[in-house]
């Protein structure tokens, strides 16, 4: 990351209205390698959300800061907003659902995390998560949310891991105005109430944000608009946070519906009407560029925005979309090289020598009639039967395990129990305990040749070229 890239001041009409507002391509008037970071981030570039799609991974289910209009959910289907999701996932089952989703949605471009708590209040997971990531899909954008309260404790780390954009929550930069919407903030080790609160929270907000703009990330803040209480204040909110590199301002209405149980709907605070968002944005896109197209999503949403599809890929969807297509089988009848997949469980990367069961990762390879070609290493979250999962939760492990190898003709581990074995099976895939303690390449060659003698291969020439 380099250092902060001046950002010209947008003004009304300006030609840059095509970054939040016009639909056109970001403005040349931008240096070129901001140009570069917003050009396909469906959030920072308005006509790149009709282009590209995003992805919130759920793996973040604490917070250290209790908002008056937040209520979280963590086994939500039917709400569309933010803080609620349908499942919590570990990193490795998130990164598993990522490899799902990137061969059902080729325009995936940003990964992100946005909750369902607060990602930098969950530091260990949401980290693991994006060093996950970065490992397996190096091209993919990585993004997080946060309220910025432990922003400055991990400010170098998220440069470190390339996090190029980041959104920060930011609803007052006044004290005596932020107390009225915070009901608490949990700091070191002290639940702080009232105007000690919002002082704290809102000092560490701004170092925080100045820390990321000196060190070349970009900035979105987010403002949720709360009439009576913050609306003539947003604009000072937009002077402030330009004023240390913020790159774009988000105001987002209030959802105060008293059906969520949030503070602010059961205690009757209303949101704004269309006129009054409109009113605070007027008065704001005199000091920064503004986003106008955000459809406040869910913290596990996935798709272009406005069209979210998190529902395809729950933990039941995996399991049910593997065993009804075979595993996505792909055949190339008559091709002249026949290439196999196979996934393999193994603790030294020399033999079949692991349980499936034990396994967190597994070791993919492509074999065909000349070579044995690792291709990578993919993780699958917890491990089968170790204890580390409750009961129920042994369908969610094999939807991660489904969602890694769906690609795959075989599975070969020193032992798997009946239970894996019939849902691999039934996901158009062969498992086999047949080969343990065999070297890798010696049973690869071997489960080539029962598959091609089977015609269980799916892999052709094309798919070897894509290799």
């Amino acid at each position: 990351m380099g250092k902060r890239v001046e950002i010209p001041v947008v003004r009304a009409g300006s030609k840059q209205c095509g970054i939040a507002r016009c639909g056109s391509e970001p403005s040349a008037d931008l240096p070129e390698e901001i140009r570069k970071k917003v050009f396909d981030h469906p959030c920072y570039a308005e006509e790149a959300h009709h282009r590209f799609a995003r992805m919130h991974l759920p793996v973040a289910p604490a917070c250290n800061i209790q908002c008056h209009y937040c209520n979280r959910k963590y086994d939500c289907s039917n709400e569309s907003r933010p803080g609620v999701v349908s499942e919590v996932l570990q990193p490795e089952e998130a990164v598993a659902k990522v490899q799902a989703v990137v061969a059902a949605i080729p325009q995936l471009r940003v990964v992100g995390i946005a909750g369902p708590g607060d990602a930098l209040a969950n530091p260990k997971r949401t980290f693991s998560t994006f060093r996950l990531l970065r490992r397996h899909f190096p091209d993919l954008r990585l993004c997080l949310s946060t309220n910025g309260l432990m922003l400055p404790e991990w400010a170098s780390e998220i440069v470190a891991l390339g996090v190029e954009h980041v959104t920060i929550t930011i609803n007052a930069v006044d004290p005596a105005v932020a107390e009225r919407i915070y009901s608490w903030v949990f700091w070191k080790h002290k639940r702080l109430r009232g105007r000690e609160a919002a002082a704290v929270l809102l000092e560490r907000q701004m170092e925080g944000l100045e820390r990321l703009t000196e060190r070349g990330v970009l900035v979105k803040v987010n403002s949720v608009l709360i009439p009576g209480i913050n609306d003539d204040h947003l604009p000072e909110v937009a002077r402030r946070v330009r004023s240390l590199g913020a790159f774009l301002l988000n105001i987002m209405p209030l959802i105060s519906a008293p059906e969520f149980g949030t503070y602010f709907g059961l205690t009757g605070q209303r949101g704004p009407t269309e006129e009054e968002l409109r009113r605070v944005q007027q008065a704001c896109e005199g000091e920064m560029m503004l986003m106008r197209h955000c459809h406040q999503c869910r913290a596990d949403a996935i798709g272009l925005l406005g069209e979210d599809r998190h529902e395809e890929f729950s933990v039941q969807a995996l399991v049910a979309s593997a065993r009804r297509n075979g595993g996505q089988k792909r055949v190339a009848e008559g091709d002249r090289r026949r290439v196999a997949r196979v996934a393999v469980a193994s603790r030294d990367g020399r033999l079949v020598d692991e349980h499936f069961g034990h396994a967190t990762a597994l070791r993919i390879y492509d074999v065909d009639e000349e070579e044995v070609r690792e291709v990578e290493v993919r993780p699958i979250g917890h491990r089968y039967c170790s204890g580390e999962i409750s009961c129920g939760e042994g369908e969610e492990v094999l939807a991660a395990v489904l969602a890694a190898i769906y690609d795959c003709d075989a599975l070969l581990c020193a032992r798997i129990g009946i239970a894996p074995w019939e849902a691999i099976e039934a996901a158009g895939i062969v498992p086999s305990g047949e080969y343990a303690f065999v070297a890798i390449d010696e049973a690869l060659r071997a489960i080539y040749t029962e598959l091609k003698t089977s015609r269980r291969l799916r892999r052709g020439a094309e798919s070897a070229r894509a290799a």
